[in-house]
C-alpha cells in the first residue's frame, strides 16, 4: 500500500526551507526519506535543469529531441520533467504547486497522470489551493511558517479553513500618478505576425486595448501568451515593421523602452526570482513608482504612505521592514504584486498573478484586481489558465493555435 502525503501551504509557509530540508533529508518529520529514492516536481527542479543546459550544455530530461527545455512551453517542460522522473524509479515524488502555469487541459492530463502513478509511487503534494487535492488517500498536514499540524482527514483540514468570500469593500488609495496621455486607445495590434526560426507562433492579430479596459487573455501553453505580452512591454523586437501601436507610437518610430514601462505596471511570477540584494518589501513595493530595485533616490512622503496604503490592504503592514529575500515565496509574490500595482499605471499586465498564493490572499487580490477595475482608470490584462471563480473581466481573447500559427478570438 502507498504512503501518500498532502501538505497545505500559505502565505506564511517557508516552503523553499521545507522543500530544502527533503532534499537533504534532514528533516525530523520526514526521517523515513533517509534510504528512500526521492526525486522532486518543481518549477525550481526544471529551473536547474535549464542552467545545466545553459551553462553546461548538459541536457539531461532533454537528450531524445533538439529543442531546448528553455524553449519549451510550461506544458512542455513539466511533461519532460515528469518523463525523466519516471524513468529514474523513484519510490518518492515531492511535487511543489504541480499545476501552476498549466493550462486547464493538461492540469487534467496531469491530475489522472498523478492518479496512475500513485498506485506504485509515494507522492508527497505541497500544494496552495485546495482544489488541487488528488483524490488519494493521503496523510493530511498544514505547513506554517516551518511547522507541521496534522489533520485527521481533508474534511477536518477544510473545516479548520475559513469560508473565502470576495471582498466588497475595499478602499483603493488615491492615484496620484497622473500620466498625460489623452487618447482613449492605449495599444493596438493590426495584422501582427511572429516567427521564430521559420515557426510561426502568432498569426494575424487585431486587438485594441483602451483606457479602463479589464481583459482576460486566455490560451493553451505553447499558443503565444508571453510573446504577446513582451510585444507590449516594448521587450520583443519582432513588431518592427508592423501595425504594432504603444500608447500611439509605431513600434520603431523612436519610443524608448523606458517611456513605455512608466505606463504599464507588469507581474510575472518568474519576476521574484530575479530579485536579489537587501530590500525590504516597503521598499520593494515603492521601487515600482520608478520601476527601480531598491531606492536610488529618496522616495516621496506622498509615495512611501501609498505603498504603506497598499501593503496595509494586502495585509502586510507588519512585515514592510521584512528583507525581501528573507520573506516567504507567498509574501514575496504579494510584494511583487503590489509593485506593479502601486502606481495605478495606465495599463497593469498581470500574468498568472494568483501561481503560489494561498486561498486567502488569492481570493482578497481577485477582489483587488476587480475594485481597480471598476475604477476604470487602469487598463488591465489579465492572463491565468486557473479559473478564479470570483474574477470579473468585462473582455476575453483567447489565442487558438493552428498550423499557421495562434490566431487571436475574442469570446466576450
Amino acid at each position: 500500500m502507498q504512503h501518500h502525503i498532502t501538505i497545505f501551504t500559505s502565505n506564511q509557509s517557508n516552503t523553499k526551507l521545507f522543500i530544502d530540508s527533503l532534499s537533504k533529508k534532514n528533516n525530523a518529520d520526514f526521517n523515513f526519506l533517509s534510504n528512500k529514492k526521492v526525486l522532486f516536481f518543481s518549477i525550481a527542479e526544471i529551473h536547474k535543469f535549464i542552467k545545466e543546459e545553459e551553462i553546461h550544455d548538459i541536457k539531461t530530461i532533454t537528450k531524445h529531441t533538439k529543442q531546448s527545455l528553455k524553449s519549451m512551453s510550461s506544458g512542455e517542460q513539466k511533461k519532460a520533467l515528469l518523463n525523466y522522473i519516471l524513468t529514474q524509479k523513484p519510490e518518492y515524488i515531492v511535487l511543489d504547486n504541480p499545476y501552476d502555469n498549466l493550462d486547464i487541459a493538461y492540469q487534467t492530463i496531469l491530475k489522472k497522470l498523478l492518479i496512475d502513478i500513485s498506485k506504485n509511487v509515494n507522492l508527497i503534494l505541497i500544494i496552495s489551493r485546495q482544489e488541487d487535492v488528488l483524490p488519494v488517500k493521503s496523510n493530511i498536514y498544514k505547513l506554517h511558517k516551518n511547522r507541521l499540524t496534522a489533520y485527521s482527514s481533508l474534511q477536518a483540514y477544510k473545516a479548520s479553513r475559513q469560508k473565502n468570500t470576495p471582498l466588497k469593500t475595499l478602499t483603493i488609495p488615491k492615484n496620484n500618478n497622473v500620466v498625460n496621455y489623452k487618447d482613449n486607445e492605449l495599444i493596438r495590434f493590426k495584422n501582427v505576425s511572429v516567427a521564430y526560426n521559420n515557426k510561426q507562433i502568432l498569426n494575424n492579430i487585431s486587438w485594441s486595448i483602451c483606457k479602463g479596459d479589464f481583459w482576460q487573455l486566455i490560451g493553451k501553453n505553447g499558443s503565444g501568451k508571453t510573446t504577446l505580452l513582451s510585444m507590449i512591454t516594448g521587450e520583443n523586437s519582432k513588431g518592427y515593421g508592423q501595425e504594432l501601436y504603444l500608447f500611439g507610437n509605431k513600434k520603431g518610430t523612436g519610443e524608448s523602452i523606458w517611456d513605455i514601462k512608466k505606463k504599464i505596471g507588469y507581474f510575472t511570477p518568474s519576476l521574484v526570482d530575479s530579485f536579489k540584494g537587501n530590500h525590504s518589501l516597503l521598499h520593494m513595493v515603492i521601487g515600482g513608482f520608478t520601476d527601480a530595485i531598491g531606492l536610488y533616490t529618496k522616495p516621496t512622503e506622498t509615495q512611501k504612505s501609498e505603498a504603506e496604503k497598499w501593503l496595509k490592504i494586502a495585509q502586510l503592514s507588519t512585515l514592510k521592514n521584512k528583507l525581501f529575500n528573507e520573506a516567504t515565496v507567498g509574501q514575496q509574490r504579494l510584494a511583487m504584486l503590489l509593485r506593479a500595482i502601486v502606481k495605478q499605471p495606465l495599463l497593469l499586465i498581470l500574468d498568472e498573478p494568483t501561481a503560489g498564493l494561498d486561498d486567502e490572499s488569492a481570493t482578497l487580490f481577485i477582489s483587488l484586481v476587480n475594485q481597480i477595475a471598476s475604477n476604470k482608470q487602469t487598463a488591465i490584462v489579465f492572463v491565468s489558465h486557473r479559473k478564479e471563480p470570483n474574477l470579473e473581466p468585462r473582455s476575453i481573447l483567447e489565442l487558438q493555435i493552428t498550423p499557421n500559427g495562434s490566431n487571436a478570438k475574442r469570446l466576450k
